[in-house]
């Protein structure tokens, strides 16, 4: 304990830097998984086929394979083609850049599904009575399609949710001073790596549950007047 309290505060800063990793790469996922479930649901043949291929190369990955290949060759990629052009210098990825946007697009892919059944688990006759009752599109989504999705999408959100937030841990590889790099760093100076690791999977357990202890609160106000069988 007395070595925990030393190395508090390199706990707590990777413990924030988890926290702002993982809510960044969240609003990527976000967009790209709103992006991906228009695009599967539009009558559009090249959009459908665009959002199958991101969803299934994206799914078909490991993710540590595509933070490397993220991290080491968009770098290279980004200045090769600068250097090309001359539209720009020298770039260079940072960790933080990396690592949110790669697990971003992955778990874009994650969520584009949940929306896409999420959308379609919305009964047809209330976009349809909507429309016969002269509604804006802007108006029919607001009031029927979004609250019902949000409704449908909730339980396969907390799901995902509580991946990528664990899933945040790989960025330690390349070099992210998050709560994983930085247990790891102290423990192995201190020869207790096991005490290190031990309160890691303590912080992780905490975010775990406050963070589905809020979506759970949330999936209950969304619910509020839906009768079950």
């Amino acid at each position: 304990m007395n070595l925990l309290l030393e190395y508090q505060s390199q706990l707590i800063d990777g413990t924030i830097m988890t926290i702002n990793l993982a809510l960044t790469s969240l609003v990527i996922a976000l967009i790209f998984g709103l992006l991906g479930a228009w695009a599967k649901l539009s009558a559009n043949r090249l959009a459908q086929r665009l959002a199958g291929a991101y969803t299934t190369i994206v799914r078909g990955v490991p993710d540590l394979v595509l933070i490397l290949l993220v991290f080491f060759g968009g770098q290279v990629t980004l200045n090769n083609i600068g250097a090309i052009t001359g539209l720009w210098g020298y770039v260079e990825v940072s960790q933080f850049a990396a690592g949110a946007g790669t697990i971003g697009v992955i778990f874009g892919a994650y969520f584009t599904e949940t929306f896409r059944g999420a959308i379609m688990a919305i009964p047809r006759g209330q976009i349809e009575a909507g429309i016969s009752c002269g509604m804006r599109k802007s108006l029919i989504f607001r009031h029927i399609i979004w609250p019902q999705m949000v409704r449908f999408a909730l339980p396969g959100f907390t799901n995902n949710w509580l991946v990528q937030l664990k899933t945040t841990a790989l960025v330690s590889v390349i070099g992210l001073q998050d709560l994983v790099y930085n247990a790891f760093t102290a423990g192995r100076s201190t020869g207790q790596l096991f005490t290190f690791m031990a309160a890691a999977f303590v912080i992780y357990l905490l975010l775990t549950g406050v963070s589905d202890l809020l979506l759970r609160s949330v999936e209950r106000h969304y619910n509020r007047g839906v009768v079950r069988a």
